[in-house]
């Protein structure tokens, strides 16, 4: 049973965040709350900080995934530059999503938007932080043995394979199978929470502008024979 527990949930978060940025882009574009006249200037300033910093929090977390070794930490200047992202990225992290959340939890109405899933979305932020402060002073992690490499990223990376290697967490300290619930329910509600234009709506704008203007405007095609199209495709003679 615990077996499928690690297997059925984290596939089941990836469904629901996939389904739910679609169900999104349809519903409203992710203009809703993240942008717009409707955010006051701490909530534009707020959106702004926690996208910065998350996003950064998101490549320095995927950087130790991808460069830590089965046991061991990524090598020294990779494991300095992780960590003073993290150090620098999380006071702008925690301000942008109080600015962003909690203003509007203790205003709320009854005719609201705010939804039960924004009122969990603060605490699970926090629970993360910590959780992540929790496992970096676990003191059964030391320079010869990196605990999160033997369980969470062992874990992660092979759910992408065709075996995932699901004793990790099934026999991992109740810490480190926390953080993992924590980042699974985080992904899982991301797309129906306040939070999920903060890079969606971003995206979004992207792909737009690129799609109407072109990097490579049409040209005027050269016909053999010193002739030349114009723009109404009939040969003319070249001077």
């Amino acid at each position: 049973m615990s077996a499928l527990i690690w297997i059925m949930l984290p596939y089941s978060a990836f469904l629901s965040f996939v389904l739910g940025h679609v169900w999104r882009l349809q519903h409203d574009g992710f203009r809703r709350y993240t942008s717009g006249t409707g955010l006051d200037r701490a909530e534009r300033f707020g959106a702004t900080a926690f996208g910065l910093a998350v996003g950064l929090l998101v490549v320095a977390r995927l950087t130790d995934l991808a460069a830590s070794g089965p046991h061991t930490y990524p090598a020294g200047t990779v494991r300095l530059a992780i960590t003073v992202i993290e150090i620098l990225a999380v006071a702008p992290a925690i301000i942008g999503a109080t600015l962003l959340l909690v203003p509007n939890l203790i205003t709320a109405t009854a005719g609201s938007p705010i939804t039960p899933l924004d009122r969990v979305t603060f605490p699970l932020l926090t629970a993360g932080l910590l959780s992540r402060v929790a496992i970096h002073v676990d003191p059964n992690s030391d320079d010869s043995r990196y605990r999160s490499a033997e369980t969470l990223f062992t874990w992660f990376r092979s759910l992408f394979t065709a075996h995932p290697h699901v004793e990790m967490m099934q026999h991992a300290p109740l810490l480190y199978q926390t953080r993992a619930l924590i980042l699974l329910l985080l992904i899982a509600i991301w797309p129906y929470t306040r939070l999920a234009g903060t890079f969606a709506r971003p995206i979004c704008r992207t792909i737009k502008h690129l799609a109407s203007h072109p990097t490579h405007p049409a040209r005027a095609a050269a016909a053999p024979g010193g002739y030349r199209l114009t723009q109404a495709s009939t040969p003319q003679r070249s001077e």
